[in-house]
């Protein structure tokens, strides 16, 4: 365990079993559609989960990314949803599956649908490694989830605070003096 960690609140063995999980489930869901769906994680947190879930996924698919940033290098949202890096494509008539690391207050996942149904999206889903729903602020709908967690600042597998620990091949939870 990092020296910087509470405890683990997710091992690496776990999450492996959930994206399995998930990837099936997706499979099932999609299996029977004509065109690919579209895998739009976003960054930066959300890539180890995404590149783990792929691999489960037994469907042609299509990967983009969007960056957005509500945080600014804190522990909470500024409320101010910024789009860093836009889709590559256009996605007019295509079924969408937003990869995200975390949803907590939903905004910027509420944020994010809106601007995909805008765009042309024909279908929207959702897939987050974890769920904070006791956080919530707005209502949005993650279609799957990896785990539910309690109201504590994780790290690993994706997520940071200021840009450190996303390596870390497990969620744990951060000792409080360190943020």
């Amino acid at each position: 365990m990092h020296k910087d960690l509470k405890k683990i609140l997710i091992d690496e063995k776990s999450i492996i079993n959930r994206c399995l999980e998930l990837g099936q489930q997706i499979t099932d869901d999609y299996k029977h559609d004509v065109e690919p769906p579209i895998f739009i994680a976003l960054l930066k947190g959300s890539v180890p989960f995404l590149a783990e879930l792929v691999k489960y996924v037994n469907l042609d698919i299509e990967l983009d990314f969007m960056d957005v940033s509500s945080y600014a290098g804190g522990t909470e949202s500024t409320r101010d949803i910024r789009i860093l890096k836009d889709l590559d494509r256009s996605i007019k008539g295509k079924n969408i599956i937003i990869v995200e690391d975390i949803v907590d207050t939903g905004r910027t996942l509420l944020a994010v649908t809106k601007i995909l149904e805008n765009k042309g999206a024909s279908g929207i889903k959702v897939v987050s490694l974890l769920d904070k729903p006791v956080r919530r602020e707005v209502t949005v709908e993650v279609d799957y989830v990896g785990f539910e967690i309690p109201n504590e600042f994780v790290v690993g597998f994706g997520l940071d605070y200021a840009e450190k620990y996303r390596n870390l091949p497990y969620v744990g939870v951060l000792k409080d003096e360190l943020y």
